[in-house]
């Protein structure tokens, strides 16, 4: 068996000494080749890498279709849900699971995405959000405008960890806080509400960066929002942070029309 084993070194050591030639020609015709002609082949190949990495990150970009509708509990999301998809009233109750659907956008494209309506109750919304945050082209952080001065800490406490998750993830998705209920007279504006986050916000990361960091050294999530030394702002972050307003339930009654259309833009927007 030893002979065997040795002959078989044998034959593969001969098999490059037979290819030897041909690697030392190509050396050689290369080495000798017009330095035009090199250029333009070294160019060629660089476009075409460059075209292999961009199909490679739109692939996966493409693949993720879901835009995840997160919030408080009552703040409208399974509501907004419902009228995205069917463009009815329909009255809704606190959910205590994830429903999905497949969106179709109001563009050009035919595109369509996966709407997924998360629970806001505190015991669930934060594991739902472990558990699809992966998958997210677009986060919508949907806040009830009408109870928001008394929410704004709890709101801020989520919306914390939300940005936080979203900017850890790889390709960072898109963001939009929508203001909805505010066909409701008390509702604050979406200019307001932004105001009275970045204060709650930079509040809550003076107290989060006192306490120990529970990270890892190979966690990829930052270990705060903004900017060191200055106030934060959502400009500050790296994934833009939208606003608008709207309106769920309508302003006539549970058969009035929704005020969605902006939202329904941003929808086309980013799809």
């Amino acid at each position: 068996m030893a002979t065997v084993d040795s002959r078989r070194v044998g034959d593969g050591g001969g098999a490059g000494g037979t290819f030897q030639p041909y690697l030392d020609s190509l050396r050689q015709e290369l080495q000798q080749s017009d330095p035009t002609l090199l250029s333009v082949a070294l160019a060629v190949a660089a476009v075409l890498l460059t075209l292999v990495v961009w199909k490679f990150i739109w692939s996966r970009k493409s693949s993720q279709r879901a835009v995840l509708l997160v919030g408080l509990c009552d703040s409208g999301k399974t509501l907004l849900f419902v009228r995205l998809l069917t463009g009815h009233y329909r009255d809704t109750q606190t959910s205590i699971t994830d429903s999905s659907a497949v969106y179709r956008v109001n563009n050009n494209r035919g595109n369509s995405l996966t709407l997924i309506d998360l629970p806001g109750h505190e015991s669930l919304r934060l594991q739902f959000l472990e558990r699809f945050k992966s998958s997210a082209r677009a986060f919508v952080f949907v806040v009830d405008s009408a109870s928001f001065q008394r929410e704004v800490k709890d709101v801020a406490e989520f919306l914390y960890q939300v940005l936080l998750d979203s900017m850890g993830l790889k390709n960072t998705p898109s963001f939009l806080i929508a203001c909805n209920k505010q066909d409701i007279t008390m509702a604050k504006s979406a200019k307001l509400i932004q105001q009275q986050l970045e204060k709650e916000l930079n509040t809550l990361r003076v107290t989060r960066s006192a306490a120990p960091s529970t990270l890892d050294s190979s966690s990829t999530v930052p270990a705060h929002l903004g900017k060191k030394g200055k106030e934060f702002e959502f400009s500050q972050l790296p994934v833009k942070v939208e606003f608008l307003e709207c309106s769920a339930k309508g302003g006539r009654g549970d058969g009035g029309s929704a005020d969605v259309q902006d939202l329904e833009k941003w929808l086309a927007k980013i799809a």
